[in-house]
């Protein structure tokens, strides 16, 4: 029996906008409507570019029931709960099932680079526990470790595993998974720029750190790879393709929180080790924004 997709089409990886002293909570509703009125079908609350690794667990835990609360059923809430021990992971996915989200995102363990079969265990151990369904996170570039395809094979046998937000730009694991897996694992590109090319292999939909900035844009791209009209989702692309680089020239979501501010979309404060971008790549940054048409 296949899998049937959490959700299709556009997913924000949602910033979360910080204070001096906190989260700006009115903000964040007002980001969730801005998501919502342009056509994002589900959105991450605590992941990447929330900056979760930051959050205390008090705050982790009022950002997906304030999320939860206020989108109402409009779009899709998913929570990240990954982390390097996997019993705190177990933590944040029982929170988001009592919250109420409609599904968690868990990326591999970081640092402790855990063997392919710890892998397994780290994603079985939590889905075996809290019955909601689970998208698995593969990006090597910041965790140290990946997915093979044969542990997708594995993973993808289990009832609560969902799919993957697959953002290692590998075609050829991203070819080999969907060869093993089949309708048992849903894709969703975790690139922006790979959007378009995975949509083609048969993935969904994105998970996207571009569309906090240009919702509707990406909405529409994923929109066109969905109805099969790949040359008007291919021009669609060559529009953005610039911004969707350049969102990625400083450690995300320093970049584009940065161009929300410039935007008028106030994104908050970043928390260190985050920093302000440096002004050569402030000025590349603004240049993209104005050459799209955006700025």
């Amino acid at each position: 029996m296949s899998k049937t997709p959490l959700f299709k089409g556009s997913c924000t990886a949602l910033i979360t906008p910080f204070t001096e002293n906190g989260i700006d909570y009115e903000r964040l509703k007002a980001n969730i409507d801005f998501q919502y009125e342009n056509g994002s079908t589900a959105i991450v609350i605590c992941g990447t570019t929330g900056e979760n690794a930051v959050q205390t667990q008090g705050e982790h835990d009022e950002l997906v029931r304030v999320a939860v609360n206020h989108t109402a059923g409009r779009m899709k809430v998913i929570a990240g709960i990954g982390s390097n021990d996997t019993k705190h992971a177990l933590h944040n996915a029982e929170n988001a099932k009592s919250a109420g989200a409609d599904g968690v995102l868990m990326v591999t363990p970081y640092y402790n680079k855990s063997t392919q079969k710890g892998l397994i265990e780290h994603f079985c151990y939590v889905a075996d526990r809290v019955d909601i369904p689970m998208i698995l996170y593969n990006v090597p570039s910041r965790t140290g470790v990946g997915i093979a395809a044969e542990t997708y094979q594995v993973l993808s046998q289990h009832p609560n595993i969902n799919g993957v937000k697959e953002a290692s730009g590998d075609f050829s694991l991203i070819g080999k998974t969907i060869s093993l897996c089949g309708d048992q694992l849903v894709l969703w590109s975790g690139n922006d720029d790979n959007t378009v090319p995975m949509m083609a292999m048969g993935a969904v939909g994105v998970i996207s750190v571009a569309s906090n900035l240009i919702p509707g844009a990406l909405a529409k791209l994923c929109s066109l790879c969905l109805a099969g009209d790949y040359p008007a989702a291919s021009a669609l692309y060559r529009k953005y393709a610039g911004l969707f680089s350049v969102l990625f020239i400083e450690t995300n979501p320093i970049p584009v929180k940065t161009a929300m501010r410039l935007c008028g979309l106030d994104s908050g404060l970043m928390r260190l080790p985050l920093t302000e971008m440096s002004e050569e790549h402030l000025s590349k940054l603004k240049e993209t924004l104005k050459d799209t048409g955006i700025l």
